[in-house]
């Protein structure tokens, strides 16, 4: 991190809180450890390490710091802080990403392009915003702070999107380097030895699918609705890298019978045969990881391909990938805090521990299902600004459940709806095989 003056690092707290102190405190509370996680993320970059953009999908480090607060400041600060200063009002258009009620926006492709302001302008104002909500979380009245905090709260569940996000980046970035920069130093490991593959049946049935209340939710995640299931069963584990290649050996690269017509056009365009990362290396597979290039293991966890490596490898191997629904329904009962999450500070997937039932459905990778990301019966987007956040992009993409080892352990749940483009592959995600029982 570039030097920043201590008074900006650490902003003092307000000498006081008005009454509700223990429920703004937790909040407060909340807030201040999911920013400070972000500066930990950030604490193994260099100065020259957070101005880099790799391609259109990938965000400079700078940016995404700059652009959390700027969140923060455009939906809370600006509208409900009295006497609340903009340390520069072209930061609205700079760190601005898609909400287009909320006005114009730098073009992103060309983020990488933004040498000013300076990493450490980034900072000040990130630290010039925290001070700000400390002011506006402890001093609005009872009232206020009951419209306040559930925004409060999606401004911070945002920035753990974005934590994920800077990693996936930075991991693209040093990818695209010669020099091969590692984030985190690890250990080399002997290659684990992969569970066997095991087939769970569940009942089908009317299931009772989407976010029952209690707790944060993405508007995406609702209305709870009933889902109609058939018999089905899951793979207890997802896909291992020695899995993938036996495909790949089996020539699935190649096969135009496997794929759907959008996903052998993008074969036939880009030249993939083999997941994102992945090199050959004097004959050996090795991929970049977040500790550097390191040799394939055959018993961790497949990361990095895009729903239609998914699809065809599910066919390739006579089975299919689940739906988001038979995905909700088969977690039922297990603990999503329980997995390989970006808290454990191991950065990359692992081999799947054994035991009985489904092992790590959550945390490790993101999991490809067949679902299409579209609207829940009877959804509808907030109004305003923030009703962009979700339902705008319910087109074109697939969902994605579970989280992965990147993603915050407070950040997941069960019904939790990630949903990326069909050919994207850059974020950590994987996929476990289903079929009809």
């Amino acid at each position: 991190m570039p030097h920043i003056p201590n008074d900006l690092l650490h902003p003092a707290a307000p000498a006081a809180a008005p009454p509700q102190a223990p429920a703004r405190e937790a909040l407060l509370e909340h807030y201040r450890r999911v920013r400070a996680f972000t500066e930990t993320l950030c604490e193994p970059l260099e100065t020259e390490d957070y101005i880099v953009q790799t391609m259109p999908d990938v965000s400079p480090a700078k940016w995404h710091i700059a652009h959390v607060s700027w969140f923060f400041e455009t939906f809370l600060l600006k509208p409900n802080l009295r006497g609340y200063r903009e340390i520069d009002p072209l930061y609205a258009y700079m760190f601005n990403s898609y909400y287009n009620a909320a006005g114009p926006m730098h073009c992103r492709p060309r983020r990488g392009t933004l040498s000013r302001p300076t990493v450490a302008q980034c900072f000040a104002y990130r630290h010039h915003v925290d001070r700000a909500m400390e002011r506006l979380i402890l001093g609005a009245s009872d009232a206020d702070f009951a419209q306040l905090a559930p925004i409060v709260t999606l401004g911070i569940h945002h920035e753990q999107q974005h934590q994920e996000l800077l990693l996936t980046d930075i991991k693209n970035v040093f990818t695209a380097n010669p020099m091969r920069p590692v984030y985190k130093a690890a250990p080399e490991r002997p290659a684990a030895e992969a569970i066997p593959l095991r087939w769970l049946g569940f009942e089908g049935g009317i299931r009772q699918i989407g976010h029952a209340g209690g707790g944060f939710a993405y508007d995406n995640e609702s209305p709870r609705h009933d889902a109609l299931l058939r018999d089905f069963e899951l793979a207890n584990r997802c896909v291992t890298n020695g899995e993938w290649m036996e495909f790949m050996a089996g020539g699935g690269y190649r096969d135009p019978l496997l794929w759907l017509s959008a996903g052998w056009a993008t074969i036939k365009e880009t030249g993939w045969d083999a997941p994102y990362y992945w090199e050959k290396i004097d004959g050996q597979w090795m991929a970049m990881t977040m500790n550097g290039l390191r040799p394939i293991d055959p018993a961790r966890t497949v990361c990095h391909v895009s729903y239609f490596e998914a699809d065809a490898f599910a066919r390739w191997s006579g089975c299919r990938l689940p739906t988001e629904f038979e995905w909700e329904a088969a977690t039922e009962g297990l603990d999503p805090a329980v997995g390989n999450f970006v808290d454990n500070l191991a950065f990359e997937p692992a081999a799947a521990p054994g035991g009985p039932g489904l092992r790590q459905a959550f945390g490790n990778v993101w999991e490809w299902t067949m679902s299409q990301y579209s609207p829940y019966p009877g959804y509808k987007a907030a109004p305003g600004a923030l009703g962009e956040y979700n339902g705008k992009f319910m087109c074109n993409q697939f969902v994605l459940r579970g989280g992965s080892c990147a993603t915050s352990r407070s950040h997941i749940r069960r019904t939790y709806r990630n949903f990326f483009q069909p050919e994207a592959r850059w974020q950590f995600t994987g996929l476990r095989l289903a079929k009809d029982a």
